[in-house]
C-alpha cells in the first residue's frame, strides 16, 4: 500500500512537472507548483535525471556535432547535454588548467574531460536549475579540490565560491569577470573570459540569460529586472563571443525572423543556422555584434522595433524604459505562444 502510494505520488509530480515545462503563462498556478517543485526541491533533481536518460536514449552521440574553438592557447570546448543543453570545458593550453561550465550531466562531460586529458580545478554555475547545476556535487566528489563558483543569490548546489556582480576568477590564464544578471532566477550570473591573454575576443558564458536570437524565460522577475540585465550585456564589444547554454538558435532565429519578416539579415542568419542544423552542428558561438542587430530582446530601445509591437516611444527616460519592459513583456509572449513550422 505505501509502495502503492509514493507510486501514484511520484506520477502525479512527473505529472505536474511535465505540465509546467509545456505552459507558457509564468502566472498560471499550476505553472507556479511545477516550477516550486523542479527548482526548490530533489523532485526537480530527479526529473532532471529521468530527462538525462531520455535523451540518452534519442541521441546516442549528443544532441549536436560540436567542434573546439582554438586561440592562441585557449581551447573552447562545448559539450552537449540532455535534449539541447550546452556545457563548455574551457582549456588554458599554457598553463594547463582547465574550467567547467554549467557541467549538469558528470557521466557525459566527464567523458569529454578524459578525452581532453584534462583535470578541471573550478566550476563556474550560470545559475541553480538543475540543467545548469546538477553536476556540481558528484563533480565536488570525484575532484576534491575543486572549486564551485555561482551566485550568492541563487541556491546553486555544492557551491564553495558564492559571487556577485564584478567578482573576478583566475585560473591559470583563465581571467573571468562576473555579471549580474537577475531575471530568468533571482541570482543567474554570467562569466565573461578575457581574451587578451590568448590574443582573442572576450568571451561571454550566458547561461540562460542570452541565447542566439533570444532570452531566458523570466521565471523570477518581472521585465524590469530582465531588461536591466539585458541592458548591461550591450557594453559588451561586438567583438564578445556569446556561449549560450542551450541550443535554441533555430527556433529563436525562426521567430525573429517571423516578428520582423523584412529583415534580410535574420532571414541569412537562419539559413546559416538551417544549414548547420541538418548535420547537428553547433550554432554557438555567437558574437555580440549580432545580437546587438539581430535579437529583438535587445532592441526594445530601436523605434523600429517598438512600433512592430505597437508601442511608441516616450520623451523622458524613466517614461522610456517602462515603456521598453512592456514590449520585452510583449515579445516573450508572443515568442512562448508562436507556433514553429520546422
Amino acid at each position: 500500500m505505501v509502495s502503492l502510494s509514493l507510486m501514484l505520488y511520484g506520477g502525479l509530480v512527473i505529472s505536474v512537472l511535465l505540465l509546467f515545462k509545456k505552459m507558457s503563462n509564468v502566472k498560471s498556478p499550476f505553472f507556479k507548483i511545477g516550477y516550486f517543485l523542479y527548482s526548490r526541491t530533489r523532485i526537480g533533481q530527479y526529473y532532471f535525471q529521468r530527462e538525462l536518460s531520455k535523451a540518452k536514449q534519442k541521441f546516442e552521440h549528443g544532441h549536436s556535432v560540436t567542434q573546439d574553438t582554438q586561440f592562441d592557447g585557449l581551447k573552447i570546448h562545448p559539450i552537449p547535454m540532455s535534449e539541447d543543453n550546452y556545457a563548455y570545458l574551457v582549456i588554458d593550453q599554457k598553463n594547463d588548467v582547465s574550467v567547467l561550465v554549467d557541467p549538469a550531466d558528470p557521466e557525459v562531460v566527464q567523458e569529454h574531460i578524459d578525452k581532453e586529458k584534462a583535470t578541471p580545478s573550478a566550476i563556474l554555475t550560470t545559475h541553480k536549475h538543475w540543467d545548469h547545476s546538477g553536476g556540481n556535487s558528484e563533480f565536488k566528489r570525484r575532484y576534491r579540490d575543486i572549486l564551485i563558483y555561482g551566485g550568492a543569490m541563487d541556491s546553486i548546489p555544492a557551491v564553495t565560491n558564492p559571487v556577485a556582480d564584478g567578482d573576478n576568477i583566475e585560473v591559470g590564464s583563465l581571467r573571468f569577470r562576473v555579471k549580474f544578471t537577475p531575471g530568468h532566477t533571482v541570482g543567474h550570473v554570467v562569466y565573461i573570459l578575457d581574451g587578451s591573454p590568448f590574443n582573442c575576443p572576450n568571451s561571454l558564458f550566458s547561461g540562460d540569460h542570452l541565447f542566439i536570437s533570444g532570452c531566458g524565460r523570466m521565471f523570477e522577475g518581472p521585465p524590469t529586472t530582465m531588461l536591466r540585465s539585458l541592458d548591461s550585456l550591450l557594453e559588451l564589444s561586438d567583438c564578445t563571443l556569446v556561449w549560450p547554454g542551450h541550443e535554441y538558435a533555430r527556433d529563436n532565429l525562426e521567430f525573429s525572423s517571423h516578428l520582423e519578416p523584412d529583415n534580410e539579415e535574420i532571414k541569412e542568419k537562419l539559413a546559416r543556422v538551417l544549414q548547420l542544423r541538418q548535420s547537428r552542428a553547433c550554432t554557438a558561438p555567437s558574437n555580440m555584434g549580432e545580437e546587438k542587430k539581430l535579437n529583438p530582446f535587445l532592441r526594445t530601445s530601436e523605434e523600429k522595433m517598438l512600433q512592430i509591437l505597437g508601442f511608441e516611444q516616450k520623451p523622458t527616460v524613466e517614461e522610456n524604459f517602462a515603456v521598453r519592459a512592456k514590449a520585452l513583456a510583449e515579445i516573450r509572449e508572443r515568442k512562448d505562444k508562436f507556433k514553429y513550422k520546422l
